[in-house]
């Protein structure tokens, strides 16, 4: 079933998880006296119930697991997350009645802990010094221990993650912008939003150009995967073929663009900081050029997300 027709089956029972989805698309001027002949808009995604994008791929990866019986109230939601999906995935559970487990990394922001926690949630912790991949590793092994018990959702490998937003992101931007974009930027959690959408904006338009931001691994971006390392592991579902080019970020610059974005009314997380610096990129290239274009990105979550850290000092 597609993610509407699960969603509308659902949503029947549980009204909530007809929220998600179907977010904003803000036009971005931060950088319109720079470069005049280039728009730039943002898909809002702190409009999901959740905060955050990630909302769209984990209700479809939990309604399909529901649907076909690989999940019921009997077995526990596992999966790792640096947060965001870890709060999709904590208040889906609470709503849907099946009890939630999650490992992420021990640098994850306090407010994100404490909203899992709101829903009832239980936390894993890993050391933030071993990279993301870590909590990864970690959810595997736990989620192997007990497999009779546990329904491992796995994110990164799960094709529902991506299957979101093909279905739902990627026809989003190109009817909220009138099939006039240009460029998508974005980067990679766990592939899903960049594989989905950007599978589903080429299927309109090939000349769409995918530019990813990739982050050093440490101290990273936080949401962001490094893939700089050859140790660094693949999300089994990013497909780096839709991909045109790769741009360096850093937490640094994604704090700069963070900070500009809320000056300009628009309060966002670490992540849409690191997007809006690939997108400074993009259009300062364009307008080199003497091009126009039209540029759309994704505003992941919520500045609120982020209070604890030192995003905002």
């Amino acid at each position: 079933m597609s993610f509407r027709e699960l969603v509308e089956r659902y949503a029947e029972t549980y009204p909530a998880l007809s929220l998600v989805g179907n977010t904003p698309l803000v036009r971005v001027d931060l950088f319109a006296e720079e470069f005049p002949e280039v728009e730039v808009y943002a898909k809002v995604e702190s409009f999901n119930p959740g905060g955050s994008l990630k909302d769209r791929p984990v209700l479809y990866m939990l309604l399909s697991a529901l649907a076909d019986g690989r999940l019921d109230a009997t077995k526990t939601i596992m999966d790792s997350s640096s947060g965001n999906a870890g709060i999709a995935y904590a208040w889906i559970g609470q709503v849907l009645g099946i009890p939630v487990k999650l490992v992420i990394p021990d640098n994850a922001s306090l407010e994100r802990k404490k909203r899992m926690r709101a829903h009832g949630a239980e936390i894993h912790h890993t050391s933030a010094h071993d990279g993301y991949d870590e909590a990864l590793l970690e959810v595997r092994r736990l989620a192997a221990a007990d497999p009779e018990g546990v329904f491992f959702s796995d994110q990164y490998g799960n094709e529902y993650n991506w299957r979101a937003h093909y279905e739902t992101t990627g026809q989003e931007i190109w009817e909220q912008s009138g099939g006039r974009v240009t460029h998508f930027v974005c980067g990679v959690g766990t592939g899903g939003t960049l594989t989905g959408t950007a599978k589903r904006l080429k299927e309109y338009n090939p000349d769409i150009q995918i530019e990813c931001c990739v982050p050093d691994a440490f101290p990273g971006v936080e949401g962001l995967k490094p893939l700089k390392d050859p140790e660094d592991i693949v999300p089994e579902i990013l497909d780096k073929s839709l991909i045109d080019r790769m741009w360096d970020t850093d937490v640094d610059v994604a704090w700069e663009l963070s900070q500009r974005l809320a000056k300009a009314g628009l309060f966002a997380g670490q992540s849409s900081g690191a997007y809006m610096a690939g997108v400074y990129d993009v259009a300062k290239e364009l307008h080199a050029k003497g091009q126009p274009g039209v540029i759309v990105t994704m505003l992941c979550d919520i500045g609120e997300r982020y209070m604890s850290t030192r995003l905002w000092d």
